[in-house]
């Protein structure tokens, strides 16, 4: 009954900041001088439990100098195991291995009927992996810190074209779409706000050069208009008959931004470089659409019909 105890006191350490012994016992049934005995075991197990004495005192779960094991319920083991087998086929270079790793350590010490469950999800589900590139989860951890740390970076970037260059910038997020990650960062050279591909930089190293946070946009709204409008030659805006919440069901945030409108329509905006490609694109959603802009993106459409009214009007006859 003693570990048991113990499970239940790291339970309710998790569960909120601070608690005073007589709470704690009061909860496990048992004396003070039990829950000092029990805290003194989960210290010995590696969980660093500090206590403070006085009015107002009593123990608090801190961060500790290495990983003891973790106690999960069963909700948070079931999703904490689905969660690492979407990991093992991931965009951040490594944490495959690791997760199956983790997974591995995780299954191990599962209750079967979890462990069975568990198996199930995953059994009844598919996943889609796309061809982002990966990205060195150490280059992750660097720029976390420096967001989290407000000091500058230093790397050198390729660009859309091919260029090359050495950036410093005052970074904000990273913001993760489908198959890319990105950093939103204040660029003092261009004095402007600027969209990074991480899978574009090199040599990234933190500074010990601080800045102070200055107002920004909103990372994940910037961060889609630049990858889905800013970039390219034609930016399109065309109304379709359906709700937004459908429309984004089919179209990812960053290729293009879908808004409400009115009366059960929405509006799109897609960029590309390519007014025939926008086209196709927008006509494979098989909804009806009223273009609103560019003129030319009506011509490019109209080309498309043409070319698919000729298609269906004349198939392939095998020649013998």
């Amino acid at each position: 009954m003693t570990t048991e105890r113990v499970l239940r006191l790291l339970g309710l350490l998790q569960r909120r900041p601070s608690w005073t012994a007589t709470e704690l016992a009061a909860e496990l049934g048992v004396t003070d001088r039990s829950v000092r005995r029990d805290v003194e075991r989960l210290r010995a197990l590696g969980y660093p439990v500090h206590a403070t004495a006085g009015v107002g005192g009593g123990y608090q779960l801190g961060a500790g100098t290495r990983l003891p094991p973790l106690l999960f319920d069963d909700e948070e083991a079931i999703a904490t195991a689905v969660s690492l087998r979407l990991a093992s086929g991931g965009t951040v270079a490594g944490t495959g291995e690791a997760a199956l790793r983790a997974l591995t350590k995780l299954d191990q010490v599962m209750p079967p009927r979890l462990r069975a469950e568990v198996r199930a999800v995953h059994g009844a589900t598919e996943t889609l992996v796309g061809p982002g590139a990966e990205i060195d989860a150490e280059l992750l951890v660097t720029l976390a810190r420096a967001c989290r740390d407000a000091v500058r970076v230093r790397f050198r970037y390729t660009g859309r074209g091919g260029d090359d260059s050495e950036r410093t910038v005052e970074p904000v997020r990273m913001v993760a779409t489908r198959h890319r990650w990105y950093l939103m960062a204040f660029d003092g050279d261009r004095d402007d706000w600027r969209t990074f591909r991480l899978d574009r930089m090199r040599d990234v190293a933190a500074t010990t050069w601080r800045f102070r946070p200055r107002e920004h946009p909103d990372p994940a709204a910037y961060v889609q208009h630049s990858t889905s409008e800013a970039p390219y030659r034609h930016l399109a805006r065309v109304r379709l008959r359906a709700t937004a919440a459908q429309v984004r069901e089919r179209v990812p945030p960053q290729v293009a931004k879908v808004e409400d409108a009115e009366d059960g329509w929405c509006t799109l905006t897609a960029g590309g470089n390519d007014l025939n490609w926008l086209a196709m694109h927008i006509a494979s959603l098989g909804l009806e659409t009223e273009v609103l802009d560019p003129p030319e993106l009506r011509e490019a459409a109209a080309r498309l019909a043409h070319q698919l009214t000729a298609m269906a009007a004349n198939p392939h006859s095998p020649t013998s």
